[in-house]
């Protein structure tokens, strides 16, 4: 990296820290207090008084206002956080992408290359809004919107054509986009290939760049017995499958039944794959 690029996220990760160790705890502790005001009232009131007095009653207000108002200063000072978080991730995303497109690619083994995966799908930002906000588009199970177009260094599923002339799904990144084609430029993820890969927008599907969380947001998730297409794992294919239990917390997996004529069912056994390499199927026969 270079002494700019490194200055950027110690930057960042200064105020990281100084939110973590300072304000944070100390904004908690403020709440904390508050809440404990409060249950102790209502132990007041619960004990000491068979009707709610209009002088409590109005003390309860004016608490939970407080504690309302608190609650809400805590919640930005998290989410200042998570900016800073969010903003190393870009800063460290871009620097790749400058080196990648240097000429000094280096090539990465197999193991490391689906353990890369894997830690990219884990740390995908977990979308996080407020009681009355809709999950956006590219969070979880909600496709783009049709205008959309990847940014450099975005994942994506491609429809390619391999030499046999067959089409497989496969995982890939964007180099580029052409305004005046409609084709994306893009890398197969797979080391093994070095050649870029010229596509029009319909035979390329951007992947999720938030998590969902199913406990706030189950509406952004596939549903059980959904029909999707998932990355098998330990490969950067995408095959057709079927949902068997979507995650319930926002650390867990998909569970999928991948189509495999293999097996009596016609289904692979419950495999795990992570929100981001989960996407709504299409037809790899369909006219693109």
């Amino acid at each position: 990296m270079t002494e700019n690029v490194v200055a950027q996220i110690q930057e960042r990760l200064r105020n990281v820290y100084s939110v973590v160790t300072n304000e944070l705890p100390e904004e908690h502790s403020r709440n904390a207090t508050t809440l404990a005001n409060i249950n102790r009232l209502h132990d007041k009131v619960c004990f000491e008084e068979r009707r709610l007095s209009s002088t409590n009653r109005q003390k309860l207000k004016g608490m939970y206002a407080t504690a309302l108002e608190e609650a809400e200063s805590e919640e930005q000072i998290i989410r200042k956080a998570l900016e800073n978080i969010y903003e190393i991730r870009a800063i460290k995303n871009e620097r790749r992408i400058q080196v990648k497109h240097s000429g000094n690619k280096e090539t990465i083994r197999r193991g490391a290359l689906m353990k890369a995966l894997q830690t990219s799908a884990q740390t995908l930002p977990l979308w996080i809004g407020k009681p009355w906000e809709k999950p956006p588009p590219l969070c979880g199970a909600i496709p783009a919107d049709t205008s959309y177009i990847a940014k450099v260094g975005d994942m994506v599923a491609a429809l390619q054509r391999s030499p046999e002339g067959d089409d497989n799904w496969i995982l890939a990144e964007v180099v580029h986009y052409n305004m005046s084609t409609s084709k994306y430029e893009l890398d197969d993820i797979d080391e093994e290939q070095k050649e870029k890969i010229s596509l029009s927008r319909r035979r390329v599907i951007p992947l999720p760049v938030m998590r969902a969380n199913p406990e706030t947001n189950p509406e952004a998730l596939f549903g059980r017995h959904s029909i999707v297409m998932a990355l098998y794992p330990q490969t950067t294919c995408f095959y057709k499958a079927v949902v068997s239990a979507p995650p319930v917390t926002h650390n867990d997996e998909y569970e999928v039944l991948f189509e495999d004529s293999s097996y009596a069912e016609g289904y692979s056994p419950p495999l795990k794959v992570a929100q981001r390499y989960v996407i709504p199927h299409r037809d790899r026969k369909a006219k693109f």
